[in-house]
């Protein structure tokens, strides 16, 4: 394979939960990637060149067209290649809802059971990195103490998928995996991956643990590498696909052309600041220059993120 302006360029790195999401939507989808490593702690050059300061894992890229958040890169999935489908039961609205509970709760729940309930597996380098992503302290000791409360509150919610396994159906929402299937399993591969005695809690849930086998042999797709400098030189040489559109139902007035600055809510609150080019309820998409890519679109999610004009 050799890599073009048509193709994935998937920046991550492998021990990153959010990018497990995405990968497992490769599988679903059975599409060709090419994964672009990127560092787990900055600097990141290469990658907020990209995107204009964001430095949060993974951010997709297609020619000039950057994705970031886990959140926007499904949706262009599903628009590009809308087969087979993320939503096998047409429950797409139900299915957004699940990936973001998995988001917020359950993968807060996790981090804290694998950072608190094993062995340290942070460096002081890791943890400083944190402190600045998140602007507080990464404490491990907090973490500690709150790791069997951490472990009660994980519990309930694999337990909610128990329940919804129940019936014998083989995925979360019927016969064929999706959106709430990637979302939910992320979690337990991170477990898996950095302190797999916290999956001894699929004991108790054997549905859950089989469901967990099927969605982990789904496998990511068809996957090839390409470093990072290649990948900048391919947006460099492209040129935006995405077309101007208003949203005539923007709440707070913004349109095209104006000067708007993304950031999320939550963490890495770095603003990307750019001219808008297109938004509607669920995405916004900003233009941007860099020297080392030249003109870029950079997509965001709505939910969980903030837009300020100016």
């Amino acid at each position: 394979m050799s890599a073009t302006a048509n193709d994935i360029l998937f920046h991550q790195y492998d021990i990153s939960p959010f990018s497990e999401k995405v990968r497992v939507a490769f599988g679903i989808k059975n599409l060709e990637w090419y994964a672009v490593e990127e560092p787990v702690i900055m600097p990141k050059p290469e990658l907020t060149a990209l995107t204009g300061g964001y430095r949060k894992i993974p951010v997709m890229q297609i020619g000039a067209d950057i994705y970031c958040d886990s959140q926007i890169i499904l949706r262009e999935l599903e628009r590009r290649f809308p087969e087979p489908t993320l939503f096998p039961a047409g429950d797409t609205g139900l299915a957004w809802a699940v990936s973001m509970w998995a988001d917020r709760v359950l993968f807060q729940n996790v981090v804290a059971v694998i950072f608190g309930g094993g062995p340290s597996i942070a460096d002081e380098a890791f943890i400083k990195d944190r402190e600045k992503l998140t602007g507080r302290p990464f404490d491990t000791e907090a973490m500690k103490q709150a790791a069997p409360m951490m472990a009660e509150q994980a519990r309930a919610g694999l337990s909610w998928l128990e329940d919804q396994l129940a019936d014998g159906r083989a995925y979360l929402t019927g016969e064929k995996p999706g959106l709430a299937d990637a979302a939910a399993y992320y979690n337990l591969a991170f477990l898996r991956w950095l302190n797999p005695a916290g999956l001894k809690v699929l004991e108790s849930l054997p549905k859950t643990a089989a469901w967990d086998e099927r969605v982990r042999g789904i496998g990511h797709g068809k996957r090839a590498e390409l470093n990072n400098k290649d990948a900048l030189a391919i947006a460099k040489a492209a040129t935006s696909q995405t077309k101007e559109k208003a949203d005539p139902n923007e709440p707070n007035g913004l349109k095209p052309g104006d000067t708007v600055s993304v950031m999320a809510d939550d963490y890495g609150r770095d603003p990307i600041t750019g001219t808008l080019v297109a938004s509607d309820a669920q995405s916004i998409a900003i233009r941007r220059e860099d020297p080392q890519v030249g003109e870029v679109v950079v997509h965001f999610p709505r939910a969980g993120f903030f837009v300020m004009k100016g």
